[in-house]
């Protein structure tokens, strides 16, 4: 009797907790395309691309290493197209005394996964995720006791565990977080470098048409992908944005310029999502680069800080909070998702963009995410389940684990504070001075009411208005609070007569465009 290892489309890394110990000759892998996991939300079609070639990148490494791999198609006749389903096929097929299995990064996988035990006659031993510095348990038990979770405290343990960028027991530089010298707006013609080319291989391209196959009528377009489905591949991304774009990573982070889609973003959170990197190796790496006096400080810590700062600490949220963090709604948020989120049709010109990014590569940087399309979201009140399965959808590193305390925490402010300390709303002066979109948009961002102004000023008054039961306690919201108090009654009411007029002319969105069925979005 031999031991069956499922591997998931995110775990595709060779030193994954469930192949540990295991003898090549005693294990049977078992990996799986299944439609459910593809169309639970209707995924980008890139995103499915990425996933399926990757899985089977890695099955053909794995056989070449001497595993023995059981592996499903998505077009086997007697798929399941379920994981359940193809566990308990696998168990009825190979008929293991032991299935191992690490855990997955969504709570209703993990909730299936729990189940397994009742379907097969072997013990089901489920394995932390060792591919993260901070276990679930730890996290929960850092966090127990705290009101408020806050990133800083808990990256600051990260460093001190890890020693990146420490001098003995204090950070390198005298300060933990250099954030402050992040956030340059772009001067005229910034231009990033191009990111490596990975034309599609004969694995990808099979997959590609699998995938306008089966999913013609998911959003996106793969006529421009060029994702890295290796680690081999992966780790060409990753070193040429150690050379090229480490530098000026930091100063430029928070910039957009209108179709420059990467700038000097590292592009390497779907690979390392996915398991084709190792998140702690590219921070020692980043790390040398800052020692080496090729890259400064500044952008190394805030790179740094994304990876055993926030990814840590956002998966740590998501397993302390579910399943209550699917469904909270603190500002009682509750217009539909607009159709341009989808189509990108709106003279928004910033928004227009940033969806078209979106459509074209799967992908758009933080700032791109949280301070356009989420700001948008919140202050236009979107419901936040609509714009959690927007965002899971469209973006190639979208994981539940990822995904959601980002948008219902970060950018919607839904779950009340837990997360944030303050919505992370702004209006259109934030936008102008972070972007180049504003010179170029038939909105002006100077107007602040009336049907040529940028819908973002009246927007954000509209926000604070209809929230102030809710929000005008909080200290960081003192001064707008403050202001709008002062403002003259008919001024207050010219903004908000401006944003009600924009509000009512959006179009929602066809339901079916995230799920098929609506009904389907219990967290479990």
């Amino acid at each position: 009797m031999t031991v069956l290892v499922p591997i998931l489309g995110d775990q595709l890394s060779h030193a994954l907790a469930s192949l540990q110990g295991c003898a090549k000759n005693d294990t049977i892998v078992l990996m799986m395309e299944v439609a459910e996991e593809a169309t639970h939300v209707r995924h980008h079609k890139a995103k499915i691309a990425l996933i399926f070639s990757a899985m089977r990148h890695f099955a053909a490494e794995l056989r070449a290493d001497g595993w023995q791999v059981d592996y499903i198609g998505l077009d086997d006749p007697e798929n399941s197209n379920s994981f359940t389903g193809e566990v308990i096929r696998a168990a009825q097929r190979h008929a293991p005394r032991l299935i191992r299995v690490v855990e997955p990064g969504d709570w209703r996988v993990e909730q299936a996964m729990l189940d397994w035990q009742t379907f097969t006659p072997c013990p089901v031993e489920i394995l932390p995720d060792s591919r993260f510095l901070c276990s679930r348990d730890e996290f929960a038990g850092w966090a127990a006791g705290r009101k408020e979770l806050r990133m800083e405290f808990f990256y600051r343990e990260m460093r001190r565990r890890t020693g990146l960028l420490m001098d003995g027991k204090d950070p390198v530089g005298g300060k933990w977080n250099y954030d402050a010298e992040n956030r340059s707006g772009p001067p005229p013609g910034l231009k990033g470098p191009p990111l490596p080319s990975f034309a599609p291989d004969g694995i990808t391209a099979e997959v590609i048409d699998l995938v306008e196959a089966h999913f013609a009528d998911h959003f996106g377009a793969l006529d421009r992908f060029n994702w890295p489905v290796t680690a081999g591949e992966a780790e060409l991304a990753a070193s040429a944005f150690l050379a090229e774009r480490l530098p000026t990573f930091g100063q430029w982070q928070d910039a957009m310029v209108r179709g420059q889609d990467f700038l000097f973003h590292a592009v390497l959170s779907p690979a390392i999502n996915l398991g084709l990197l190792d998140p702690i190796d590219l921070c020692r790496r980043a790390e040398a680069e800052y020692r080496a006096g090729r890259a400064p400080l500044a952008a190394v810590e805030g790179f740094i800080r994304q990876l055993i700062g926030w990814r840590e600490y956002i998966r740590g949220v998501y397993w302390l909070e579910m399943p209550g963090l699917a469904e909270d709604n603190f500002l009682e948020a509750n217009r539909p998702l607009p159709d341009f989120y989808w189509t990108g049709q709106t003279d928004m010109a910033c928004l227009a963009d940033c969806v078209r990014t979106t459509r074209d590569n799967a992908y758009a940087h933080h700032i791109q995410r949280l301070m356009v399309l989420g700001n948008f979201a919140l202050l236009a009140g979107i419901k936040p389940q609509e714009v959690a399965d927007w965002f899971l959808v469209v973006y190639a590193d979208a994981f539940d684990w990822v995904e959601l305390p980002n948008v219902a925490g970060m950018a919607l402010f839904a779950d009340g504070g837990r997360l944030a300390s303050k919505p992370y709303a702004a209006s259109g002066a934030y936008i102008d001075r972070m972007s180049t979109y504003c010179g170029s948009c038939r909105y002006k961002v100077k107007l602040k009411t009336g049907p040529d102004a940028c819908p973002f000023n009246s927007l954000y008054w509209h926000f604070l208005d209809r929230n102030a039961a809710k929000l005008s306690r909080n200290m960081r919201l003192a001064n707008p609070y403050a202001t709008w108090r002062r403002m003259d009654e008919s001024k207050r009411a010219e903004y908000l007569a401006s944003a009600e007029a924009f509000l009512q002319q959006l179009q929602p969105a066809d339901a079916g465009w995230s799920r098929q069925h609506q009904e389907e979005r219990s967290p479990c």
